[in-house]
């Protein structure tokens, strides 16, 4: 049956504590923006921001439930997560209802994200791209009815799963490799350790980003250079595998744009300071980005704990820390040399873990692909999911 988006959901505006007044900051209730999602993954388990009961009551947020969902609005449209329990949300963010007569929360997610396209090409805004509740009336759906509804999200949700599970397995583990670093190398001293500056031990090098008003550089073919900014970095887990844009060979060469090895730490260090990976493949960065280079192989797992663990406020004041922060900073951070047995015993029992890490995130990588080729091919129809049996 035919309907218009707005006829098949509430649509929930959100909104803002004021940042000058502490009481309504640091709660204990979630508070989402845009920055928090994810949108491989279908749910947003974590905010970077939450907010007090006071915040809640002197501002236009509202809670969202368990399975509602969430769309960015403004700026990068069209982002989407799902809710796994009561959060609040940003204004630059609209909260979504099903209304479960009509159809059921997991089948509107996979129906709002098929649909992305189509409310992406209704933006407007003379600054940043946006879409309101009336871009929602523009947008007509055809809707099967709860069964079928069900027996196309069982296909879609299995993947999904699967794709948190492996983001969960790869979270503790890392969280293991760090409570080894900390006992290892935090709560024991040794004699035998030394301390240097960073570009004594590490080559250390800075992307580069062509010149933006010269757009034959830029790309998004993924068979051009992988070219990391701090955004990519902050949804990639362990290792970064891709980037959201890329540039054209050419652009390397005539830029001189350094090329990044294969399993390389990297560091974010303007603006957001403090993003860290591991790259796969050779990549590219923009000049927010610091590339750790050694030929010293069991020094990976040891140099990403030690910069996971690392008091980036040190460097700065929390207030100025985004801008102080330069290239020659990162090469004059103190560095701890372990002695040569402890780091191969710590790359001994650590080295598993992050084989397991990068082997999960390939993993989802293929996942995100056939469920991202799947959508499309449900959605419309294309794949019969009649003889689906849920019993």
């Amino acid at each position: 049956m035919i309907y218009k988006l707005s006829d098949i959901m509430d649509i929930i505006g959100g909104g803002t504590p004021k940042t000058s007044n502490p009481d309504y900051w640091d709660g204990d209730i979630p508070w989402l923006s845009v920055k928090d999602f994810n949108n491989d993954l279908r749910y947003v388990y974590n905010t970077e921001k939450k907010i007090t009961k006071l915040g809640l009551e002197n501002s236009s947020t509202k809670f969202l439930d368990r399975g509602d969902m969430i769309i960015s609005a403004r700026g990068t449209v069209g982002e989407i997560a799902s809710i796994p329990y009561p959060m609040t949300f940003n204004q630059s963010c609209y909260g979504l209802r099903a209304k479960k007569n009509i159809i059921s929360s997991d089948y509107l997610y996979y129906l709002i994200k098929y649909n992305v396209g189509k409310l992406q090409k209704k933006v407007h805004g003379s600054v940043f791209d946006t879409i309101t509740r009336e871009t929602f009336s523009d947008i007509e759906v055809d809707i099967p009815g709860l069964e079928i509804q069900n027996k196309i999200v069982s296909v879609l949700c299995d993947i999904d799963a699967k794709i948190q599970l492996n983001v969960t397995i790869n979270r503790n583990l890392s969280e293991q490799a760090l409570a080894i670093y900390h006992k290892m190398f935090v709560e024991t001293d040794k004699a035998g350790r030394m301390t240097c500056k960073t570009d004594e031990f590490f080559n250390i090098t800075i992307g580069k980003t062509p010149p933006r008003k010269e757009k034959e550089w830029f790309s998004k073919n993924p068979e051009d250079c992988v070219w990391i900014s701090i955004s990519d970095m902050g949804s990639c887990g362990t290792f970064i595998m891709d980037s959201s844009e890329y540039l054209t060979q050419d652009a390397v060469d005539k830029y001189n744009v350094k090329v990044v090895p294969d399993n390389t730490v990297i560091l974010s260090f303007k603006l957001t300071v403090g993003r860290i990976a591991i790259t796969v493949g050779e990549t590219t960065t923009n000049e927010a980005i610091a590339h750790f280079n050694t030929n010293k192989d069991n020094i990976t797992e040891y140099l990403y704990c030690y910069l996971k663990s690392f008091d980036f406020s040190s460097l700065g004041s929390t207030s100025s820390i985004g801008t102080a922060v330069n290239s020659k900073t990162i090469k004059a951070m103190e560095f701890t040399i372990p002695e040569e047995g402890e780091l191969h015993k710590f790359c001994d029992i650590v080295r598993p873990m992050f084989e397991r890490i990068k082997k999960n995130q390939f993993e989802n990588q293929n996942l995100v692909t056939m469920r991202d080729s799947l959508l499309p091919k449900l959605m419309s129809g294309e794949l019969d999911v009649s003889d689906i049996d849920l019993q």
